[in-house]
């Protein structure tokens, strides 16, 4: 449970921008930056910080995220605390944001850590992927055997299914040892899910991510899974989890998606009730998006936090990468 606060707070919000040191592209998008909401909730002696980069796929922009935050200044300066939170504000991006904020003031506030205010082990290393994004096969095939040799590799694919083919294959030959996953970002239908999948499997694909559009999960039901399939954009939050018993194998928790470190931990505990793997993966932010996030990657059995690696620019201190693995040092938030 979250602590009362104690004195009076005080919220500021900024909007930062984070210019990307390539375009990246997925499924039907090209993405040039990432706009994220920072809060910050200081009590005059101590501040909490966290960040936001919404979901773009739910309309979950700078400007919404921003007008929710505000929604929620009133009652959080007047002393509502995290768990009040969680009925405040929706799932999304600014719940995300507050709710890291709170999270990092109580540590501060009691001379401790967010991880053991969670409940969780010290935190390690962790495996993580390097996304690659949508491009031609041999680019995508160049950018693979140019990582780092111990990371796995996830691939955004586009729906196109020859062209998705032939970039899987492609990369599978540059990096024949790899642990490979990919992401459809809702790009197939059921007819075409079913041409790809052969070609998944014989190219030792470890993990299909979101294949279909939110809302045809019911497509998938008798249909055999060769392979994991994750769900992303059909779990936004705690209460889609049940729903993906039978459908998916793993679900991609996001902060950003679900509300904040508060919602993502739930999620991850009622998915293993439920016999489902854990993922946690992020919406391209800042290393301050990436902290919060590496604290539920303790609990998940496949990591996605590359997101700064994007950047052309990171904030200090932040998150690094090494011999496959994200490292987070705890003066990067608390």
């Amino acid at each position: 449970m979250a602590t009362a606060t104690h004195a009076t707070l005080k919220l500021r919000l900024t909007v930062e921008r984070f210019p990307y040191s390539k375009p990246f592209r997925i499924s039907g998008h090209v993405f040039t930056e990432t706009a994220v909401l920072l809060a910050e909730l200081s009590d005059g002696e101590h501040v909490g910080r966290g960040e936001g980069a919404g979901a773009y796929y739910l309309g979950d922009d700078v400007p919404h995220m921003l007008a929710q935050a505000e929604s929620a200044r009133a009652a959080v300066e007047a002393g509502a605390t995290r768990d009040d939170l969680q009925t405040l504000l929706p799932p999304g991006g600014a719940r995300n944001a507050l709710d890291c904020a709170f999270w990092e003031l109580e540590a501060k506030r009691t001379g401790t850590s967010v991880w053991q205010l969670a409940g969780i082990e010290p935190p390690k290393p962790l495996l993580s992927t390097l996304t690659i994004g949508a491009d031609e096969p041999t680019a995508m095939a160049a950018a693979a055997a140019a990582i780092d040799p111990e990371a796995p590799i996830k691939l955004k694919l586009t729906g196109d299914l020859y062209d998705d083919i032939a970039r899987v294959q492609a990369v599978r030959s540059a990096r024949p040892h790899a642990w490979i996953g990919v992401d459809a970002n809702q790009g197939y239908d059921i007819a075409t899910l079913g041409d790809v999948l052969p070609v998944l499997t014989a190219c030792r694909v470890a993990l299909l991510e979101q294949p279909l559009a939110r809302g045809r999960e019911a497509e998938l039901d008798g249909l055999k899974r060769p392979l994991p399939f994750a769900a992303d954009e059909s779990a936004l939050s705690l209460k889609d989890t049940a729903s993906l018993v039978g459908r998916f194998d793993v679900v991609n928790i996001k902060l950003d998606k679900c509300g904040g470190l508060t919602e993502a931990l739930a999620i991850a505990r009622q998915a293993r009730l439920l016999g489902l793997k854990v993922m946690v993966g992020n919406m391209m932010g800042s290393s301050l998006s990436m902290a919060p996030a590496y604290l539920v990657g303790q609990l998940c059995d496949v990591v996605d936090l590359d997101g700064p690696t994007f950047l052309a620019q990171d904030r200090a201190p932040a998150v690094f990468y090494r011999e496959g693995r994200i490292y987070c040092p705890q003066e990067v938030w608390s």
